[in-house]
C-alpha cells in the first residue's frame, strides 16, 4: 500500500472516530433525560464531563512514548466495546443500581478518556507522513466534519430507524473497525499485533450479536423497570413511548413518567375539560394543546355544540398510535378520528406564533414543566401568544401539576397567567394513580355559574366541581415569581417541590 493511501486511510479513520465520540455523548445525554429528566440539566453535564475527561485524555497521552500505533488500536477496541455497551448497560442497570448517575458519569468520563487519547495518538502517527501544517489542518478538518455528520445522523436516521442501543453498538463496531484497520494499513506484525487482531474479530461477532439483540435488551430493561408488562415500547424524536398493561390497567408512560391510567384517568380528564367548557355552550371551536392520546378530547366531544376540534401535538406517533390501536382507540373512543377533530404535529409554542384562527375555549395539556423546553409552554410569552388565539368571550384551562407536592410551581402558574391579563379559577381533584392535581382556568371576562353538565361522566357531578374550586390550607395560595421565558423559575420550583419525593 502506498503512502498516499496510508495517509488517506489513516485521515478517513479520524473523520469516523470523531463521528463516534459525538455519537456516544449524544447518546449518553439524550438516555439521561429520558430517564432522569430535565434535558438541559443531563446535557450539560453530560457534555461538561465528556470534554474534561477528553482533555484528561489528551494529557494522559505525554506519557504514550512508543508503540503508538498498537496503542491506538488497544484503545479503539476499548472505546467500542465501552461506548458500544454503554446504551444498554444504562438502560438495563437504571432500576437496580441505588447509585445510577456514578455509573452514568463514571461510564461516560471512561469514554471520554479514551476518545481524549485518539487525536494525539494519530497526530503522532501521522507525523512522519504529513508537514506539520498540512498534518494539523487535514486531522482537524475531518475531525469537524466527523462531528457535523453526527450531530446530523443522530435525531434525523439513528434515533427513529436504530433507538439509542442499537446506534451505540453499531458506533462501537466501527470504533473496532477502525482499529483493526489500523493494524492492517500500517502492517503491524508480532504476537501483539495477531492479539489484538483477534480480539477485534471477537468484538465485532459481540458487537454485531448485541446489535442483533438489541429491542430485546431494551424490552427486558423495561420489562424490570415497570411493574406491569409492557405491551408496546417506540423511541421517536421526541420522547420514549411505553405501554404497560396488568389486567384492566393500561398505563402510558413517557421517558419514563406516568402519563395516565385506564383505570383512573376519567376523573382527571372530566375534571379538566368540563368545568370550564361546561359553562360555555355557545363554545363552537375547541383548541387542544398536547394530549396527543385523544383522551381530552373525547371529553371535549361529549358537548354536541362543539362543531369542530384542532389538536396540537408534537409526536405524530403519539397520534398515530392513539388513532389507529384498538386497545388504545376503545379507550379514547374513537376521538382523534372523528370527522370534528383536525390533528396538527407541530410544537405548540411556535404553532401559536403563527396560527390566525380563533377558539372559543382551550385546553393546554401538557407534561408537567420539568425541563427548560417544557416550562417555555408555561411563560408569559407562551400565554401571550395564547391570549391572541382566543376568540372574545373565550376561555383556557392549563394543567398546572400537584398544588399539594409542588404548591409553589402550581401558584407560579396561576400568577404567570394573572400577569397575562387573565382572571384565573383555580382548582384541584383526586387522581388515585398522581394524588392531588390541579388545574387553573383562565379567561378574560367573568364566566357564567356551572349549572349542567353532558351525560355518561362516570366522576363529575355539578355540586362536585364547585367543590373543585376550594382549597384546604395546606394547598392554599402562595406568593411566587412570574415565570418568564428568561428565568424560567417555574422549572426551579418543580425540580426544588418535586425533588423532596424522588426515591
Amino acid at each position: 500500500m502506498s503512502d498516499r493511501s496510508t495517509r488517506l486511510l489513516l485521515l478517513a479513520s479520524v473523520f469516523v472516530i470523531a463521528t463516534c465520540g459525538l455519537i456516544y455523548e449524544l447518546i449518553a445525554g439524550t438516555l439521561a433525560s429520558y430517564l432522569l429528566g430535565d434535558s438541559v440539566t443531563q446535557f450539560s453535564t453530560i457534555i461538561g464531563v465528556y470534554l474534561f475527561a477528553m482533555g484528561v485524555g489528551s494529557w494522559l497521552s505525554r506519557f504514550v512514548g512508543a508503540n503508538e500505533a498498537l496503542i491506538f488500536v488497544r484503545v479503539q477496541l476499548l472505546i467500542g466495546v465501552l461506548g458500544g455497551c454503554s446504551a444498554a448497560v444504562l438502560f438495563v442497570l437504571f432500576a437496580h443500581v441505588a447509585s445510577f448517575r456514578v455509573l452514568l458519569y463514571g461510564l461516560i468520563g471512561l469514554v471520554g478518556t479514551l476518545v481524549g487519547l485518539e487525536i494525539p495518538l494519530l497526530l503522532r502517527i501521522l507525523k512522519d507522513r504529513l508537514e506539520f501544517k498540512d498534518l494539523v489542518a487535514q486531522v482537524f478538518t475531518f475531525d469537524y466534519i466527523g462531528a457535523l455528520l453526527a450531530s446530523l445522523l443522530f435525531p434525523l436516521v439513528l434515533v427513529p430507524g436504530l433507538g439509542l442501543v442499537r446506534s451505540a453498538f453499531l458506533f462501537g463496531a466501527l470504533n473496532v473497525a477502525v482499529g483493526w484497520m489500523t493494524l492492517r494499513v500500517l502492517r503491524l506484525h508480532g504476537p501483539p499485533a495477531r492479539m489484538l487482531e483477534g480480539t477485534a474479530a471477537v468484538l465485532l461477532l459481540l458487537l454485531a450479536a448485541g446489535f442483533a439483540a438489541g429491542g430485546r435488551i431494551l424490552e427486558w430493561s423495561e420489562r424490570s423497570a415497570f411493574e406491569a408488562p409492557v405491551i408496546h415500547a417506540r423511541s421517536t424524536p421526541y420522547q420514549r413511548i411505553v405501554l404497560t398493561r396488568h389486567g384492566d390497567d393500561l398505563r402510558l408512560h413517557l421517558n419514563g413518567n406516568l402519563q395516565f391510567s385506564a383505570r383512573d384517568e376519567y376523573r382527571y380528564h372530566e375534571a379538566l375539560v368540563h368545568p370550564g367548557l361546561a359553562r360555555m355552550p355557545e363554545a363552537r371551536r375547541v383548541l387542544v394543546l398536547g394530549g396527543g392520546d385523544g383522551l381530552a378530547v373525547r371529553e371535549v366531544l361529549r358537548h354536541a355544540h362543539v362543531d369542530s376540534v384542532m389538536l396540537v401535538d408534537l409526536d405524530p406517533e403519539m397520534t398515530r398510535l392513539f388513532s389507529t390501536q384498538a386497545l388504545l382507540t376503545d379507550l379514547n373512543a374513537g376521538a382523534l378520528t372523528s370527522p370534528r377533530v383536525r390533528i396538527a404535529n407541530a410544537d405548540a409554542f411556535a404553532w401559536l406564533g403563527t396560527n390566525t384562527q380563533r377558539f372559543d375555549f382551550v385546553v393546554v395539556d401538557f407534561p408537567d414543566p420539568s425541563n427548560f423546553s417544557l416550562g417555555k409552554l408555561f411563560t408569559t410569552t407562551f400565554y401571550e401568544r395564547l391570549r391572541t388565539a382566543l376568540a372574545p368571550g373565550g376561555a383556557v384551562v392549563v394543567q398546572a401539576t400537584s398544588p399539594l407536592v409542588a404548591r409553589r410551581a402550581f401558584w407560579c402558574v396561576d400568577a404567570t397567567l394573572r400577569r397575562c391579563g387573565f382572571q384565573t379559577e383555580p382548582y384541584h381533584v383526586y387522581v388515585p394513580s398522581f394524588g392531588e392535581w390541579g388545574f387553573i382556568l383562565a379567561s378574560l371576562e367573568p364566566l357564567p355559574e356551572l349549572s349542567a353538565l353532558p351525560a355518561g361522566l362516570k366522576f363529575l357531578t355539578v355540586e362536585g366541581a364547585r367543590d373543585l374550586f376550594r382549597f384546604p390550607p395546606d394547598m392554599d395560595r402562595v406568593p411566587t415569581e412570574v415565570n418568564r421565558l428568561n428565568n424560567q423559575v417555574l422549572v426551579r420550583y418543580f425540580e426544588e417541590e418535586w425533588g423532596r419525593y424522588a426515591p
